[in-house]
């Protein structure tokens, strides 16, 4: 495994929960992103400071974290923007399905032990492991 960096992967994931925890106790919200996404889009919501707030600061961390010195590697993306278009689709589209994205239910809605999101984690699970057991090995990505 070339990229192992179990520190890092543990310091990350202890922010991102303290993050869905400190989301909770202000708002009483979970942090899902597409439902916080998908709240700015309601013309009648009134509730859109913190939405606003929570998702720049998910865009500008990592920008921060560039500036002094822990900037991230430059994600290898298709060649083809059709594809691009086409995942980006597929994965509303599951997210709409699925009553909420990876984060809702696999950061926010396994810890509070929702067998929904257990059973949608599970299945978010086993569905990256066959896309990627069938682009390496069956056809050679």
């Amino acid at each position: 495994m070339a990229n192992f960096t179990p520190v890092s992967a543990a310091i990350g994931g202890a922010l991102i929960g303290l993050s869905a925890v400190l989301l909770m106790l202000s708002t009483g919200r979970i942090a899902g992103i597409s439902g916080i996404f998908s709240g700015l889009l309601n013309l009648r919501g009134e509730d859109k400071g913190w939405r606003i707030a929570f998702l720049a600061g998910l865009m500008l961390a990592p920008v921060i974290a560039g500036w002094i010195g822990h900037g991230m590697a430059t994600p290898a993306l298709p060649a083809n923007w059709a594809v691009i278009v086409a995942a980006g689709l597929l994965v509303g589209f599951g997210t709409r399905l699925g009553g909420g994205c990876t984060s809702g239910h696999g950061i926010c809605g396994v810890a509070r032990l929702s067998p929904r999101s257990v059973a949608a984690t599970a299945i978010f699970m086993v569905v990256a492991i066959v896309t990627v057991a069938v682009t390496r090995h069956v056809l050679g990505g």
